[in-house]
């Protein structure tokens, strides 16, 4: 319904268990009837798929490619954690936008946006609320507060399943793609130089980054299981593997935390559904 009323191209959706890995729901929309495909009869209906702009032969969940935004955010902040860059509690403060030198035109800057102007944040509510410019100064740095860096956004962008394939039982599994200065001059010949703006969307799941949904499942699978990292499957008996990240479970329990009050206080109010406690 949201798709044909909103004129989109089309949608995807899976839940798996995060203990063990298993898909119990996965959907990609639209979809085709391999029944068609298969008699091979009926001229018209493969020849509506096939022109059809929502290409339903592409199963999205685990070959589509798509920028993530802001579901990377708790990442960083957990990573940020972890290294030791920051407290849970430092607040820092959002205008509505952070400035640097431009390199182009000396003495004029250049401006970060963040959505809005959030105030003074500390790490749950900036993955509350999706501030950017908190998650632009944890991932590439700001005048009194040390970021993460380039490489150490994309260690722990790769730690949380992305850059590379789940390994799930279904062939056409897309990798995605994690920004970085290699890239960068792979891709943009005539500029190859990595920036500190490029580090800030890269950290707010923006620029060239390019994951799947299944990616970002298993993303949100890891943050909810503390660590735990299992490969997705759908058939029975298929061999699993868990692996546990080595990161501090206090540092997974304030992303908890910030993702519950974007539910009930931020800016995922919409999914505050009276008895389900969903983040």
């Amino acid at each position: 319904d949201i798709v044909e009323s909103h004129d989109y191209l089309g949608g995807a959706a899976a839940i798996m268990d995060i203990e063990n890995g298993e898909i119990l729901a996965m959907v990609s929309y639209p979809d085709f009837d391999p029944n068609i495909m298969t008699a091979g009869d009926d001229h018209e209906a493969i020849a509506k798929y096939n022109s059809d702009r929502g290409t339903p032969f592409l199963n999205r969940v685990v070959g589509g490619i798509f920028t993530p935004g802001s579901i990377v955010k708790p990442i960083f902040a957990i990573g940020a954690l972890q290294e030791g860059i920051i407290t849970a509690e430092k607040q820092i403060l959002s205008i509505g936008y952070i400035s640097v030198p431009n390199p182009y035109f000396p003495g004029k800057d250049t401006r970060f946006n963040d959505w809005k102007a959030h105030g003074w944040v500390d790490m749950r509510d900036a993955i509350a609320q999706s501030s950017d410019v908190y998650f632009y100064e944890i991932a590439g740095g700001y005048p009194g507060q040390k970021g993460l860096g380039i490489t150490r956004v994309e260690q722990y962008a790769r730690m949380f399943g992305y850059g590379t394939t789940t390994g799930i039982d279904l062939s056409g599994e897309s990798v995605g793609t994690i920004p970085n200065p290699e890239w960068k001059a792979r891709k943009f010949v005539n500029d190859p130089t990595w920036r500190i703006g490029d580090t800030y969307f890269t950290g707010i799941g923006q620029y060239g980054m390019q994951v799947t949904p299944l990616q970002a499942l298993k993303e949100a699978a890891i943050i909810a299981s503390d660590g735990k990292v299992v490969r997705p499957h759908l058939w029975v008996g298929a061999a699993t593997s868990t692996s546990v990240l080595p990161i501090d479970r206090a540092n997974f329990e304030v992303a908890h935390q910030g993702m519950r009050r974007a539910v009930t206080i931020g800016s995922a109010g919409a999914l505050n559904i009276p008895g389900l406690s969903i983040a």
